[in-house]
């Protein structure tokens, strides 16, 4: 890359740290300051539903605004939204208050994400978009690691310390981008023009005729089986090893680390050496496997070593179905990453819901979901990639 792509993209990677390590800051305090204003697990469950139920209607229009009105401005407006989420969320105690600052945090996210995927793909070219795309999803993850970490150690001066810090974390965000982040692409006549407002199902109809519809469906499944399987990996090893607290830090931290190199790197090299589509069918069969082997997993390390590989594969494959979309998408990047993002909050959505439920049942049974729904994922992918939209990409 050139020094001024370089450049541009070390903002969107600060952008997007700031983003998503703010949100993880509150994670571990959630559970306690939940307790403290009389709430339970129920209302743990829908504030991460919420959140991603107004991600998934607002994707769309937010990738078509990012396409009419310019990325610089979705990203501005995007940080401002979880901005003001994380304050609404601060100032105040009352559950239906911060149901609707998780409301405003998914806008933002909305708003934000698929700007920024758009933005990389306007200043990369064919070859750069996996490099481009690993950076930002590596500062993703790095975000997901560095930010519980900072929350548990404000807790321990205070429990809504990490909201404040948070919110004024995020506020910064919101004042860089104004000042350093510039328009990656001008807004013509044809791309600036009326707003569209189109209905959410009628995107989602678009979508299915479009050359990128099975990576989107492989989005969904990805976000999909990694929610259910981190939505019961705390429990599961508690129930099943008598994990200790540190313990399960420890492996969230670890798998978090593992991403951030993975995506640093190793995903491009990969890309370049076997292309998008064999990396597909490799990692998805190795996310598919490890959930079965969780099903006989007998020891707290053995199941952390499947656990290690389980978001290795999902860390390889974010970025490579990112760039796939990206690279089908042509002219309409902001319509497709919107798109992008509306799959992978659906599954962020029903993951967690449907492993709760099954895991009520029997503790196995989220395991064995992961392995069917994967197993039959791959099949779709390699029989998609047999016609010519999908031989483009292995070549």
């Amino acid at each position: 890359m050139l020094p001024e792509q370089k450049k541009k993209i070390i903002v969107l990677m600060i952008n997007m740290f700031i983003a998503i390590g703010s949100f993880g800051i509150i994670i571990p305090i959630l559970p306690a300051y939940l307790v403290s204003i009389g709430e339970g697990g129920m209302a743990a469950g829908l504030m991460i539903a919420i959140f991603a139920g107004a991600q998934f209607v607002m994707s769309p229009i937010a990738g078509k605004w990012a396409d009419q009105l310019g990325r610089r401005k979705m990203i501005i407006a995007g940080l401002s939204g979880l901005t003001v989420s994380m304050f609404v969320f601060y100032f105040s105690d009352s559950i239906w208050v911060l149901y609707l600052s998780r409301v405003i945090g998914g806008i933002g996210a909305a708003l934000l994400i698929p700007a920024i995927f758009a933005y990389v793909a306007d200043i990369t070219t064919m070859d750069q978009r996996a490099k481009g795309n690993s950076y930002i999803s590596a500062a993703m993850s790095l975000g997901i690691v560095v930010g519980p970490g900072i929350g548990g150690f404000l807790a321990d001066y205070d429990l809504k310390l990490p909201l404040l810090v948070s919110a004024l974390v995020s506020l910064v965000s919101v004042i860089f981008s104004v000042i350093v982040l510039k328009e990656s692409r001008e807004v013509s006549p044809e791309t600036g023009g009326p707003i569209e407002q189109e209905p959410m199902l009628k995107k989602l109809a678009q979508s299915i005729h479009k050359p990128y519809f099975i990576p989107l469906i492989i989005t969904l499944v990805m976000s999909f089986g990694l929610m259910a399987y981190e939505s019961v990996l705390g429990l599961f090893v508690d129930n099943q090893f008598a994990a200790t607290p540190k313990q399960i830090a420890v492996m969230i931290t670890s798998t978090g680390i593992v991403s951030v190199v993975m995506q640093l790197l190793v995903v491009e090299r990969l890309v370049h050496r076997f292309g998008e589509g064999v990396i597909l069918n490799v990692f998805i069969s190795v996310t598919a496997v490890c959930f079965f082997l969780s099903l006989f997993a007998s020891t707290y390390v053995l199941f952390f070593m499947i656990t290690l590989v389980v978001f290795l594969s999902t860390s390889i494959l974010r970025p490579v179905l990112n760039t796939l979309i990206s690279k089908l998408a042509g002219n309409e990047q902001g319509f497709a990453m919107g798109m992008n993002n509306a799959y992978m909050s659906i599954g962020n959505v029903i993951g967690p819901l449907l492993a709760g439920v099954l895991y009520d049942v029997n503790i196995l049974y989220p395991f064995v979901l992961g392995f069917v729904v994967l197993g039959i994922t791959i099949m779709v992918s390699m029989v998609w990639q047999k016609n010519k939209k999908g031989k483009l990409f292995m070549e």
